[in-house]
């Protein structure tokens, strides 16, 4: 008789537990109101609190549904490890979240999805994700007018006719393509691995002027890494860059939360809970990974492992001492975004639109109708609007009146004051700090006891950064699981 053996059951024998007791620019950062997610739900069913704590156990316990949860989670189905995924709010996502607003899709801050990431290409099925494309470039609002700049590979015409415009010299726009086929030329592992300084002092290191920086490399770059100051790392400068080069930026057609979705929807409907926040996680016992504690009370242990799959301030929480905290001086990266309703697009191309005139709140803006006309009800355009910090001294009303007034100055008091205010989000952690030094690549998942940690701040500070993350998770996870049975001399049949 073939005997089969699951590593749950000794790699972590069981022991009784008993329950624990438990740029300058305005800075930006309130809580968003509790809003009525479009994500389709999972049903999830906590024990009353009046319930006493009660202990179950399963195979891996995964806390957090975000992107490298769910990437964890994917990787552990695809080998037929039982898991349990716990989400502590109403849906997957973590921040990558689009919510329903009379009949207008909001996504939780600016989010574009790059179909160049290499894990996304792999992990995600594009074409049921619907993907809306923009439009290679970019329009720069500075002095008193709109200028293109264009991908020269992708609307060479655009590119020819740009030469002339204000946003930097024409050698400026020669660099730009001659460090974009640098980046393409070299492989991921050799970019995120590179010697690395801040972009900002990469660019004036490669030639560029205070024009193109101030007005292009500021807003573009400082929208993506909500960091005017580009003190980000140059290695994640190029990486982007590589990936823009390849790829498109696109919106899914039914909002960014189409990603989290798709990711939650391979997986077995019982495997993710929601509304299950973890309040601590115990590390008493040596011998078996740590058990978790929720909100309601509820004790649950992992047999085979426990991934921490939530965003770094909460890890530090959860795993004090366990996890290097974030050296001082290295503040979270946060954001502000407004949404507005309109009944027409002044631009009526579906393009980003950049603040270089080097004044203002705004940082960049979008006609999200222009990219997605998904994203409204029909005969309706949403306008979408960032600022680069979460504006946490500024009141809603203040910071609305604050963008009204200057983007009537871009567009025409009389264009934008017909808008109607539809909801701003304030992000305090849009993303890590990934200013130099770095790693990448090299942090390990495991910080022992069973217990691997995941999460764009251990890898790259990107949609596809969280995906890898999660996903090296689970299979160190697998490793060390399959070097114990090696170790003792078991064997599984399958």
């Amino acid at each position: 008789m073939n005997l089969v053996l699951s590593p749950a059951n000794f790699l972590f024998p069981k022991t009784p537990l008993l329950p624990l007791s438990h740029p300058p620019r305005p800075s930006c950062k309130t809580p968003h109101k509790t809003l009525k997610p479009r994500a389709v739900q999972l049903e999830s069913y906590p024990p009353p609190a009046s319930d006493p704590p009660r202990r179950s156990d399963t195979g891996v316990l995964v806390i957090g549904a975000g992107l490298a949860g769910l990437a964890a989670a994917t990787r552990l189905h695809a080998s037929k490890i039982p898991f349990l995924l716990l989400e502590a709010s109403d849906a997957v996502g973590g921040r990558v979240r689009t919510d329903t607003v009379d009949g207008f899709l909001l996504d939780r801050g600016f989010q574009i999805f790059i179909t160049a990431y290499p894990e996304a290409r792999k992990t995600l099925d594009y074409e049921a994700l619907d993907l809306q494309k923009f439009y290679s470039g970019a329009l720069v609002y500075s002095n008193g007018r709109f200028h293109t700049v264009s991908d020269p590979f992708r609307h060479f015409p655009d590119a020819l006719k740009s030469l002339a415009n204000p946003i930097g010299s024409v050698f400026d726009k020669l660099l730009i393509g001659a460090v974009r086929l640098r980046a393409v030329s070299r492989s991921d592992d050799e970019i995120l691995t590179a010697e690395e300084i801040p972009i900002i002092e990469l660019l004036r290191k490669t030639g560029f002027s205070d024009s193109i920086i101030d007005q292009f490399f500021r807003p573009f770059f400082g929208g993506i890494f909500f960091d005017r100051q580009l003190e980000t790392t140059s290695r994640l400068f190029h990486f982007i860059l590589k990936c823009l080069a390849l790829g498109d930026n696109t919106l899914p057609a039914k909002g960014i939360s189409s990603i989290p979705e798709q990711l939650a929807g391979k997986l077995p409907p019982d495997s993710v809970r929601l509304n299950s926040k973890v309040v601590s996680v115990d590390f008493a016992n040596e011998s078996e990974p740590p058990r978790v504690i929720l909100q309601t009370g509820e004790i649950l242990g992992g047999e085979s492992g426990l991934i921490v799959a939530v965003e770094e301030p909460v890890a530090e929480k959860l795993l004090e001492g366990k996890i290097d905290k974030k050296p001082a001086g290295k503040a979270a990266r946060g954001t502000a975004c407004l949404y507005f309703s309109a009944d027409r697009s002044p631009v009526r191309k579906p393009v980003l639109i950049l603040n270089g005139s080097g004044t203002g709140i705004v940082n960049n803006m979008f006609f999200a109708t222009d990219v997605a006309p998904s994203y409204a009800p029909e005969g309706k355009t949403l306008v979408s609007i960032s600022v680069v910090g979460s504006c946490e001294d500024v009141p809603d009303e203040e910071l609305t009146r604050v963008v009204i007034r200057e983007l009537s100055g871009w567009y025409g008091t009389e264009v934008v004051e017909s808008w109607k205010h539809l909801r701003t989000y304030r992000i305090g952690f849009a993303q890590p700090n990934q200013s130099p030094p770095t790693d990448l690549v090299r942090k390990r998942p495991g910080i022992g006891s069973g217990v691997y940690v995941c999460g764009d701040y251990r890898n790259s500070a990107t949609f596809d950064g969280a995906l890898v993350s999660g996903r090296r998770a689970a299979e160190a996870l697998l490793k060390d699981r399959e070097s114990f049975i090696k170790d003792r001399g078991l064997a599984r049949v399958i």
